[in-house]
């Protein structure tokens, strides 16, 4: 088992580290904001043009057919810089739902476009606050015309499609294909705690939709895919967290009191000394969960749940002691301290929260009684 990218998956780091920070300074992120847009289309347009999203889609889909090693690299430099990009949706979830599930004329006509961020595809699971489980999905799916509601739809308003879980008139649980812009769907931007990401109610009412695959798939193909999308989640965290830390060192040197940098002060050391023990167990996990991805071995569901909940625990560390290190001025707009604690709260809550992440992990972990 390698716990280290190789020579190649290193240089391109590299060369996506450059990119992001030439085109994705965190006034780019502020500007999302501003403007209410809840994605940045230039930069994602930019980092399809670089098939920066193709890395794991089969070639014969229009993807690099690098694999997930090289998904991985790519997640933790946009989580470093905070890129207001529907990855999680589109690349990490939607598109694993079509290689898996999709039959081949849904593969051949949707997985080039996410590749070449032609298109974005949004999962439509949750019917309300409250954790994802199979029993609350209430939307219906008859004569292929589809009714309910979806709450909320991460990247919802931009999306030109979506997944959506439905019942059939045999109480099925399935899942389908259903184009964002047709007839019977309406959208609604909401408010979320990061609003550099954006999210949305939709409304079907008689929506064309398209079983995706058999659509006979159930429940079971949700914990499927979010085991394989909690990965790059992950390095999207240990990259947010790493650079959260950064920025707490570097204003801890540069700030004095009493005459001295509050660096050299032994609570803020340890402060910073936690946080970055956090971060390398992070990374460790995350390194574990990304050969079980790449390997598609049987242990993904333990490397998975290991992951996001060392990640989750980092970020959400890491974010809040920057804020800390800061003082009264980390709690201000002018500064970015905010900007990493939203996204870590974000980040936490994707895929399910924290709590579902540690039972799993738990359970994983129960000795078998003899």
């Amino acid at each position: 088992m390698q716990f280290e990218f190789s020579d190649e998956q290193q240089e391109l780091r590299d060369s996506v580290r450059r990119f992001f920070e030439r085109e994705c300074p965190v006034t780019a992120v502020r500007t999302v904001i501003d403007a209410g847009t809840g994605y940045d289309a230039a930069l994602w347009r930019k980092v399809g043009a670089g098939a920066f999203l193709a890395t794991a889609i089969p070639e014969e889909y229009g993807g690099a057919g690098a694999g997930y090693l090289e998904l991985c690299v790519v997640a933790e430099e946009c989580g470093r810089v905070l890129a207001p990009l529907p990855t999680v949706s589109s690349v990490y979830q939607v598109a694993e739902y079509l290689a898996i599930a999709g039959s081949e004329e849904q593969k051949r006509r949707w997985l080039p476009k996410i590749a070449a961020a032609e298109a974005i595809g949004a999962l439509a699971l949750n019917e309300g606050v409250g954790e994802m489980r199979a029993d609350r999905v209430a939307a219906r799916v008859s004569g292929g015309k589809l009714t309910g509601e979806k709450l909320p739809v991460a990247d919802g308003m931009a999306a030109d499609f979506a997944i959506v879980a439905a019942r059939d008139n045999a109480e099925t649980l399935g899942f389908y294909l259903v184009e964002l812009g047709a007839a019977g769907v309406a959208r609604e931007a909401v408010q979320t705690l990061d609003p550099s990401r954006g999210h949305a109610r939709i409304v079907f009412s008689g929506a064309e939709a398209e079983p995706l695959g058999k659509g006979d798939r159930g429940w079971a193909l949700v914990e499927q895919i979010r085991d394989r999308a909690a990965v790059p989640v992950a390095f999207e965290q240990v990259g947010g967290a790493d650079r959260a830390l950064a920025e707490a060192r570097d204003y801890a040197l540069g700030r004095y009191a009493f005459g001295r940098p509050i660096a050299s002060f032994q609570a803020i050391k340890h402060m910073l000394a936690d946080v970055y023990v956090a971060n390398e167990l992070a990374r460790s996990n995350a390194y574990y969960g990304a050969w079980a991805l790449s390997a598609d071995s049987d242990k993904l569901p333990l490397a998975a749940a290991s992951a996001r909940v060392a990640a989750t625990a980092a970020f959400q560390r890491a974010s809040a002691s920057n804020i800390q290190v800061h003082g009264g001025m980390g709690f201000t707009w002018e500064y970015d301290c905010h900007l990493y604690y939203r996204r870590s709260a974000y980040l936490a809550l994707t895929l399910g929260g924290p709590s579902l992440w540690e039972d799993r992990l738990i359970e994983f972990r129960r000795p078998v009684a003899a």
